[in-house]
């Protein structure tokens, strides 16, 4: 895998996820205004987006367990972050979600 090659999965990753997290922060504020229907919404669409760049990460890892060389840059670090970032607000933004179901 060229160095240019790495560059754009690790672009891609951190595209998907912070696609996802625009819209986990957008559904909390659906949320925190009781329209639940279209908080549930757009968590379901991060949710794509998350597995949409797992994806992608996994097909990295298949290569380097492959054999090819694999370089990790500070760019796939930072894309690496982002997805694990986004990981967790989807489980934060769940849950606050499912609170605010109770509580209104």
């Amino acid at each position: 895998m060229t160095k240019e090659e790495a560059s754009m999965i690790g672009f891609e990753i951190v595209a998907y996820s912070g696609d996802a997290r625009s819209k986990y922060v957008e559904a909390l504020n659906y949320a925190n205004e009781g329209n639940f229907g279209e908080a549930e919404k757009l968590i379901e669409e991060a949710s794509e987006l998350i597995n949409e760049a797992h994806k992608v990460q996994t097909n990295m890892i298949q290569m380097e367990a492959a054999g090819n060389k694999v370089d990790v840059s500070f760019l796939m670090v930072h894309a690496q972050d982002h997805l694990m970032t986004v990981m967790l607000l989807r489980d934060i933004v769940k849950n606050f979600v499912n609170l605010a179901k109770k509580i209104g």
